[in-house]
């Protein structure tokens, strides 16, 4: 491996072996309903809590990305996976079904690219063989948690977004063949000083765009060289906030990117912003997108998902929200 500036090259690039992904009854109607391996018709997902059912999605998710590679469960060298819930629960309570080692992160939505990050390092430094990379979200835990009790009906703000059900993982290892991750750079926190806990993309467009302009520079790459540039979280109103963010750089994205939240769901004028939440990039990413990449519709795709680094303890004390991005570039 090496590095330059913020972003390290892999000298063998890891290769993406298998990817899973599960997705809500909301989330299936969109783009993604075809693509992903579970969907459910209940959220519940058979469950009696919602923390429940987003634990079992996400093991769901990863026993079909394990079993996809043809890997046994002792072939795992390491999980690398978290979610939003408190002490990354979802993560860690899956992680309670496999004999291998876990390794829980936390990067709110931005969870799915750090975890890549991280296995694709473990992997290009000799550390491991094999690496699970995985996270997911529910609609229901995350408002109960960051915002108002489901039961209250509130009235949501146009600059809103929802949080996606769903799951995704994926399997890295050494191969001759597949999706490679080619490099990776690492993301530094970023705070405009939002503090509307709604308002989401206008909190977490600045990271993104901190890292996609990073990232060329570290590459000597423009958008251009990229057949989508594809972040993660910010839906509709933070997708136009990051183009116009880099475009007053000197980079034009307008062309080739794509958020995963702003196409998530099958009307965004009905879903306000669209979709947010670990589970957004997850489920597109390991669905979606990757099928089209071995289809050969996509050769180059920098991912870069984003995540808003709160809680409910800072937005009560009125802090604003720090977020951060962090990016991948995948080759085929």
């Amino acid at each position: 491996m090496s590095k330059k500036g913020n972003t390290i090259f892999f000298k063998r690039p890891p290769r993406i072996l298998s990817y899973a992904a599960v997705c809500g009854s909301k989330e299936k109607e969109g783009i993604i309903g075809s693509y992903a391996d579970i969907t459910l018709d209940d959220d519940m997902y058979g469950e009696d809590t919602y923390e429940k059912a987003e634990c079992k999605m996400l093991s769901a998710a990863i026993s079909l990305a394990v079993k996809k590679s043809g890997k046994r469960e002792q072939d795992i060298d390491v999980l690398l996976s978290g979610d939003l819930l408190n002490q990354i629960i979802s993560a860690s309570f899956a992680a309670r079904d496999y004999d291998f080692p876990f390794l829980g992160v936390y990067s709110a939505c931005s969870t799915m690219s750090e975890s890549i990050l991280l296995g694709s390092a473990l992997i290009g430094g000799g550390f491991a063989d094999t690496a699970v990379c995985a996270t997911g979200s529910h609609f229901a835990s995350a408002e109960r948690q960051y915002r108002y009790p489901l039961e209250l009906g509130c009235t949501r703000p146009p600059q809103s977004q929802w949080t996606v059900t769903g799951a995704g993982g994926l399997v890295l290892g050494r191969a001759d063949r597949g999706i490679k991750v080619v490099c990776a750079t690492m993301g530094r926190v970023c705070d405009y000083g939002v503090t509307d806990v709604n308002n989401m993309g206008a909190a977490m467009a600045p990271a993104a765009a901190d890292t996609i302009m990073r990232h060329f520079k570290d590459t000597d790459t423009e958008p251009a060289d990229y057949d989508l540039i594809l972040t993660g979280d910010l839906g509709a109103l933070g997708s136009r906030i990051v183009k116009d963010l880099t475009w007053e750089k000197g980079y034009d994205i307008s062309s080739n990117h794509v958020d995963c939240g702003e196409i998530i769901y099958k009307v965004i004028e009905s879903e306000f912003q669209g979709g947010s939440g670990a589970g957004c990039s997850a489920t597109v990413l390991n669905s979606y997108i990757l099928t089209r990449m071995e289809a050969g519709l996509y050769k180059r795709v920098l991912f870069a998902a984003t995540g808003a680094l709160l809680s409910t303890v800072s937005s009560g004390q009125g802090e604003s929200i720090p977020c951060i991005s962090h990016a991948v570039r995948l080759e085929i």
